[in-house]
């Protein structure tokens, strides 16, 4: 069963960086059309895209996000890391991974989801 895996810790302190390593058991990511997505949901609100790295390398970022989030990828070990800079208690969420086709915001691979909460 092909499967999007998440990975990260569950407590950050503030002004640290928060570093996601997201896992795909299926073909290599760098094929297929892929984008692969952090998402994020903060406590009692709505999904909240981050970011994007395709298939092809190249990376979009959240305009409200852009200047704190980095996406890249590892193709030998066929995953991706999402890092967010700088975080405050307001980065707290639980946060995906995700992958859809050509940018549709189909999303076919989801990851479990991670709790990262943000405190001293």
């Amino acid at each position: 069963q092909v499967q999007l895996q998440e990975s990260g810790p569950g407590l950050v302190k503030p002004s640290q960086t928060l570093s996601l390593t997201c896992s795909y058991s299926g073909d290599s990511i760098s094929t297929n059309y892929g984008y692969w997505s952090g998402i994020r949901q903060p406590p009692g609100k709505g999904l909240e895209w981050m970011g994007a790295i395709l298939y092809t390398g190249s990376t979009y970022y959240s305009p409200s996000l852009k200047s704190r989030t980095s996406i890249s990828r590892d193709t030998s070990k066929n995953q991706f890391t999402l890092q967010l800079s700088s975080v405050t208690p307001e980065d707290t969420a639980v946060y995906y991974c995700a992958r859809d086709v050509k940018g549709s915001y189909e999303y076919d691979y989801w990851g479990q989801g991670t709790q990262v909460t943000v405190s001293s």
